[in-house]
């Protein structure tokens, strides 16, 4: 285990160990004390998942920050990038922007507006799920920061109106006044930094407000696709298909990587997965530039005469499971 990998688990282990602390009840859920110290306005009453799937990922309340205030520059003006470093790449109303992961990895959400709509761009790196959601639940328009929790090793979003949670892989609230909302996810995608450019000249990119807050272009996970198992994951594994291998989800299903990779293209008629090599993986190298190539996916499902981009998420087998046990992971065509 390298130096970065072994002083992540250290810390993580500290973290767990502060967190052990005596329960106590709200309501008819019984909560851990620090939980309520840290979190006054949230109503634990409304906790929709067992106490014990929600542990500590290590950093406290908002020790990952967000980005609020984020900062764009003109595709023209950003240097320093490699071709095949990835991005998440959102476009709303002809406004198209790059969120790099190089930025990502360090903050996980970046509350941002783009073409006019309050959107919430999220990134786990435990789980790689890079998901946009639309921030407006119910008439309000919503901002979020990171609780330092993690379920089933994904990233537990908070909100600062209500405080209550939110679970980042299905946008469902999981505790609070908004327990049971549900956030929209909107069309996004994973891809390199080339194919950004190419589809997006006069897009914008996200660049940090501070240079020197972090070592931005480095990835503090080495190694970590290339694991046996997930990171303080407790639940169950997927059967026929290693936990760290690479999928993409739409909805309730799930296809392997190495399938679109093999095939190139799937299409059952109603829905179109592509794949097209040159983008590197961010969790792999200590330089995110440097990771192996996982390459583009693109997914569209046909609207009349035309394809249109739809939400989906490239992750790990582990976590498409953890959320739909009753389902399956495609690994063959039939």
């Amino acid at each position: 285990m390298n130096l970065s990998a072994r002083r992540c688990v250290q810390r993580c282990i500290l973290w767990l160990l502060i967190g052990a602390i005596p329960t106590v009840t709200a309501g008819a859920v019984e909560v851990p004390s620090r939980w309520r110290e840290e979190w006054p306005r949230t109503d634990f009453s409304k906790l929709r998942v067992p106490v014990s799937e929600v542990q500590t990922g290590g950093p406290p309340r908002d020790g990952i920050p967000s980005i609020d205030r984020p900062e764009f520059r003109p595709i023209d003006l950003v240097t320093g990038m490699a071709d095949r470093e990835p991005v998440i790449a959102l476009s709303i109303n002809g406004d198209a922007r790059a969120y790099p992961l190089r930025v990502m990895i360090w903050h996980e959400i970046v509350n941002d507006i783009v073409g006019g709509v309050p959107v919430a761009v999220t990134y786990c790196p435990l789980c790689n799920a890079a998901i946009v959601f639309d921030r407006r639940v119910e008439g309000r328009t919503l901002s979020f920061g990171t609780t330092g929790k993690l379920r089933y090793s994904d990233l537990v979003m908070y909100d600062r109106e209500t405080e209550s949670w939110w679970q980042q892989f299905t946008g469902n609230a999981i505790a609070g006044e908004l327990a049971d909302r549900e956030l929209v996810m909107l069309p996004s995608r994973l891809e390199a930094w080339e194919k950004f450019k190419a589809s997006a000249p006069t897009g914008f990119v996200l660049v940090p407000n501070d240079p020197t807050l972090r070592p931005y272009g480095a990835n503090p996970y080495v190694g970590y696709e290339g694991g046996k198992v997930p990171f303080l994951y407790k639940g169950p594994f997927p059967r026929g298909i290693r936990p760290m291998q690479r999928v993409i989800v739409v909805g309730d299903k799930a296809w392997s990587l190495a399938l679109l990779q093999e095939k190139g293209r799937i299409d059952d008629g109603q829905l179109r997965l592509e794949w097209i090599p040159g983008q590197a993986s961010a969790l792999d190298r200590d330089k995110i530039a440097a990771g192996r190539d996982v390459g583009n996916v693109v997914v569209k499902r046909r609207e009349g005469d035309d394809m249109a981009e739809i939400p989906h998420a490239v992750t790990f087998a582990f976590v498409y499971f953890a959320f739909n046990r009753d389902t399956s992971i495609f690994s063959t065509l039939e």
